[in-house]
């Protein structure tokens, strides 16, 4: 008989308070005030939701749920397979690729005429790796017929948890696969793991950064020096402000209170611009730390659209529906047409959208006209948690 991990769901609702009640004994759900939501019924396995209101968190889960099963409906006797999705954190871009590939699989499957359960299996590991290891067990103990993690930490304990049991794991938004040691190259990953990258132009990013304000003196670097996706463009970052003779002051953090601090920090040094990569970490922070910079009048420059969303003065990077809905692409052509993840090439799509925060550009004064050639497309947003 397999062993059940402690994060293994059960049937019916008494199951999933006895789940709940365990998790948050041990405080793995705690943080950033999101409450946690068990959503399970009699006819299938409990699944764990993390939202900032509760009530819309099971709304959310049900409806899913639903889908899913209108979807096995629709597909008569096609096969069904378990999808395991491991989100490593609650944040504006990592909620916008999970809900457009589970709509995209949904799509994808009442094309083929096949199901795609992914409602029973739907984690979020809250940037803790010992849940997310404990989710890496249930899935397997699950048998679930991929695993998809969104983010790097999450692709790297999956990857981890699945070497000997070669369950196919195809990752989304992976800022390195190669670095991170996921893929030994983009074109032929090699194993049992794919999936799809975010890969951030660090000196497009720089440019708009120069171009904004050519009288950059000194740049502040925030990041978590724990996450893979950081390390090479805080690397391509600190060269290229070598080669204008630009000074560099690095801060870094693990936790928002770390993050806080580092913010500060860089303030005090007097930083005319700070740059962070696609780091979970300080994007998570963002809502805590936006205003500081824009009290200093110090543009943040983020790898994704979601620092902008969060209140930083620019976002730059990819499209975050489209990856999402490509990572499902892959998930059902893997899975449906019996490709080798090892030989199916990591995507990777156009990073080169800028989206600027508009409050946050009139309340500091600085002008981002000039960003209109020079990116593959210029957006504006407001600063808001989520997006629409």
């Amino acid at each position: 008989m397999r062993n059940k991990s402690m994060l293994q769901k059960k049937t019916g609702r008494k199951a999933g308070a006895v789940l709940l009640a365990m998790l948050m004994a041990a405080g793995v759900l705690a943080g950033c005030g999101k409450e946690a939501e068990v959503i399970g019924g009699a006819d299938g396995p409990t699944s764990i939701v993390i939202a900032e209101d509760g009530e819309d968190a099971a709304a959310e889960a049900e409806n899913s749920a639903e889908t899913s099963q209108a979807a096995g409906e629709a597909s008569g006797d096609g096969a069904v397979y378990k999808v395991g999705i491991v989100q490593f954190v609650d944040d504006a871009s990592l909620n916008q690729i999970n809900g457009a590939f589970c709509a995209q699989l949904d799509a994808k499957g009442a094309e083929l005429g096949v199901t795609f359960d992914y409602a029973d299996y739907n984690f979020n590991g809250q940037a803790d790796s010992t849940m997310l290891n404990q989710i890496a067990e249930q899935l397997i103990a699950e048998e679930v017929d991929v695993i998809v993690p969104i983010a790097t930490p999450a692709a790297v304990i999956m990857q981890a948890a699945t070497e000997d049991s070669q369950i196919p794991v195809v990752f989304s938004a992976v800022s390195d696969p190669v670095g991170a040691k996921l893929a030994a190259s983009l074109e032929a990953p090699g194993s049992n793991v794919t999936g799809t990258s975010d890969a951030l132009n660090t000196k497009a990013v720089m440019d708009l950064m120069f171009a904004a304000d050519p009288d950059i003196k000194k740049v502040g670097l925030l990041y978590n020096k724990s996450e893979d996706s950081s390390r090479q463009p805080i690397e391509d970052a600190k060269a290229y402000c070598q080669e204008k003779n630009v000074e560099v002051v690095e801060k870094t953090g693990t936790t928002n209170d770390e993050v806080m601090l580092a913010a500060d920090a860089l303030v005090a040094a007097g930083v005319d611009a700070v740059f962070t990569p696609t780091d979970n970490t300080i994007q998570t922070a963002e809502l805590v730390i936006y205003e500081k910079f824009i009290e200093a009048k110090i543009p943040h420059y983020g790898g994704a659209d979601s620092f902008a969303l969060n209140g930083a003065f620019c976002g730059y990077g990819v499209n975050y529906v489209e990856l999402g809905e490509a990572t499902a692409d892959m998930v059902a052509d893997i899975l449906v047409n019996g490709k080798d993840p090892a030989s199916v090439p990591v995507v990777s799509l156009d990073n080169g959208i800028a989206t600027v925060n508009t409050d946050t550009a009139e309340l500091i004064g600085l002008d981002y006209s000039m960003f209109e050639g020079m990116c593959s497309e210029l957006k504006e947003i407001t600063t808001a948690k989520e997006f629409e």
